[in-house]
Formats: C-alpha cells, sequence, structure tokens
C-alpha cells in the first residue's frame, strides 16, 4: 500500500513539475516574441499599434496558465479536481449497481 502511495505522490509531483515546466516555456516565448512583434510594428506599420492584441490577448493566457500551474486559481484548483474524480467515481458506482 506505501508502495501505491509512493507512486501516486511521484506521479502528481511529475505532473506538477511538467505544468511548471509548460508554464515557463510559454512566458520564455512570450518575452521573446512580444518584443520582435513590437519593433515590426513600430518599424513598418508606425501609426497603429497592433501590437497591443497580441500583448493582451497571449499576455491574459499566460497570467491565467501561470496561475493555474502554481495552484492559485480558487475555483478550479486540486480541491476541485480531487471532488470531480470522487464524484464521478461515486456516479460510475451507482451505475454499476
Amino acid at each position: 500500500m506505501k508502495s501505491n502511495n509512493k507512486n501516486i505522490a511521484y506521479l502528481k509531483a511529475r505532473q506538477k513539475a511538467r505544468e511548471i515546466r509548460g508554464f515557463y516555456y510559454n512566458l520564455m516565448c512570450y518575452s521573446i516574441v512580444i518584443p520582435i512583434l513590437v519593433f515590426i510594428n513600430l518599424k513598418f506599420n508606425p501609426q497603429f499599434h497592433w501590437f497591443w492584441f497580441s500583448l493582451v490577448g497571449w499576455g491574459t493566457g499566460v497570467v491565467f496558465h501561470g496561475l493555474s500551474a502554481f495552484g492559485r486559481i480558487p475555483f478550479m484548483g486540486a480541491d476541485w479536481e480531487e471532488r470531480k474524480l470522487r464524484e464521478f467515481m461515486e456516479k460510475d458506482k451507482e451505475n454499476k449497481i
């Protein structure tokens, strides 16, 4: 039983590390691409600042990705996931009996 709990804990930790790594990749790409887009926009079309659409849109996604990766979204955190898993398992159990 202890070995099974260790494996589950390891798998959860590995998944969490992958989520955080994914966030850092997203943040790194954002930090590289957005300045390039700003440069292109201001160099070739300085009358209309279209880079704001990318900056705000992708930036919002990066913020929510970070909140999700670090478990800061209150309505969809780890507790929510555990509750939903138990709920689905109970419904499945009721349907089989």
